[in-house]
């Protein structure tokens, strides 16, 4: 399929402050009794602008969400990458039933014969092999396969928008953690945490209220999570498409095991790639390498990975482009 295929929604040219909040609502969002506050006096504008700027990003659709993100593993889940061949008569009712899957985080149709790919997390490992069965059952794919994730190289999107005030870091994770010792109130605050922020002056007051917490307990149980690696980070979500990322692209490489940790170690150092994973093969798809990226346009991510080709030595891959999004969210880990 063409790019011109890609179906793409509206796109919106944002402000210089538009484009500092961005950057910072991202990998810099502070976890305090007044975060909007902290924003503005960052920015040099008040707590009141903050708020209605990112109303206005929220109203454009170009943040999602701001929340937590949590690692699906430390919290005792279990995760995969899906594949699927759905026909053209199945892939609506395919993207109505994984919209509606509480464990589905992303799901996209791409331009391969393996043309649906979507991740999923369930609570065990035997209740995901039987949920994605299940799903393939339901979905009547010609063929699907699960690809579970063997090593963690890098997962942190940042999309760089531009402006005079740039994010100082970016929380980019690496490596597979073991599942964590949660306590009681980790739970709790885990649970009540994972919700879009209130645009309010205080808005982890209520949910501190809510736990009968003090919102200073709360939110010093929160950068604990945070600390601890149970939490990668939080901040917002972002619609890259509507940012001006119209192209992403998953890009699956033919690695020989002598060499996968080097080249994913290289992969990883691309700006460009948000993730980077060791896949568990199978018969039917040989690739053992993932990376994603995103970038203007489908040109641009070709150019990327041939250069990546070039610098790891790798010229077996395969560009997988997204054609259409049906599902893109935060699971939320109820405990």
């Amino acid at each position: 399929m063409s790019q011109k295929g890609y179906r793409i929604r509206k796109m919106y040219n944002i402000d210089t402050a538009d484009q500092n909040l961005l950057g910072l609502l991202q990998v810099e969002f502070p976890l305090t009794e007044e975060p909007f506050a902290h924003l503005g006096q960052r920015l040099g504008i008040g707590a009141e602008e903050v708020m209605q700027r990112v109303q206005g990003l929220k109203t454009k659709g170009i943040v999602r969400q701001i929340s937590p993100v949590y690692d699906a593993r430390r919290l005792g889940f279990h995760t995969t990458l899906v594949a699927m061949k759905v026909s053209h008569a199945q892939m609506e009712k395919a993207g109505s039933l994984l919209q509606a899957h509480p464990g589905i985080s992303h799901a996209y149709e791409r331009d391969c014969d393996i043309n649906l790919w979507f991740t999923l997390s369930m609570p065990s490992e035997s209740k995901l092999e039987a949920e994605w069965q299940r799903l393939g059952d339901a979905i009547s794919a010609e063929t699907a396969f699960s690809l579970p994730t063997l090593k963690l190289f890098k997962i942190g999107a940042y999309f760089n928008v531009g402006g005079t005030v740039q994010a100082s870091k970016k929380h980019y994770s690496r490596g597979i953690q073991p599942r964590a010792a949660l306590s009681p109130t980790d739970r709790v605050v885990v649970n009540e945490s994972q919700q879009d922020l209130p645009l309010c002056p205080r808005p982890f007051a209520d949910m501190a209220d809510r736990l009968s917490m003090s919102e200073r307990a709360f939110l010093t149980h929160i950068r604990g999570l945070l600390r601890r690696g149970i939490m990668r980070r939080y901040g917002a979500a972002v619609n890259h498409r509507r940012a001006g990322f119209k192209a992403n692209a998953l890009t699956c490489w033919n690695a020989p095991k002598a060499i996968v940790d080097a080249a994913g170690e290289k992969l990883s150092s691309f700006t460009e790639v948000s993730h980077c994973y060791e896949r568990k093969t199978n018969p039917q798809w040989q690739y053992n390498l993932f990376t994603m990226i995103h970038s203007h346009s489908w040109e641009v991510c070709r150019e990327i990975m041939a250069r990546a080709s070039c610098e790891i030595g790798l010229t077996d891959y395969i560009q997988l482009f997204s054609t259409r999004e049906f599902k893109k969210i935060r699971v939320k880990y109820l405990l």
